[in-house]
């Protein structure tokens, strides 16, 4: 790509699932390590991802965990999140 092309810029239109998450933790036992989110509305359970999505991921308390229409669940950090999506 030439230094003096800009790229072509987009607009997002998708719809999404999210939460927003209140804490990340990871947990060590006898059988590993457990990678847990927390969603900040206190109405949703804890829930685990599993280490590859974790280590892709590297989410962050404050960041959004987003599944998309067709499944695919993926981690957002808040600022961008909160400027590309509006609550439906």
């Amino acid at each position: 790509m030439s230094e003096s092309a800009q790229m072509p810029q987009y607009q997002c239109h998708k719809k999404v699932w999210a939460l927003k998450l209140g804490d990340v933790k990871v947990y060590n036992d006898m059988k590993g390590k457990h990678y847990a989110l927390y969603p900040e509305d206190k109405n949703y359970a804890p829930f685990f991802v599993d280490k590859e999505w974790f280590r892709k991921h590297n989410p962050e308390t404050g960041g959004y965990y987003v599944v998309y229409e067709d499944g695919y669940k993926s981690y957002s950090p808040a600022e961008a999140f909160e400027s590309g999506y509006t609550l439906i």
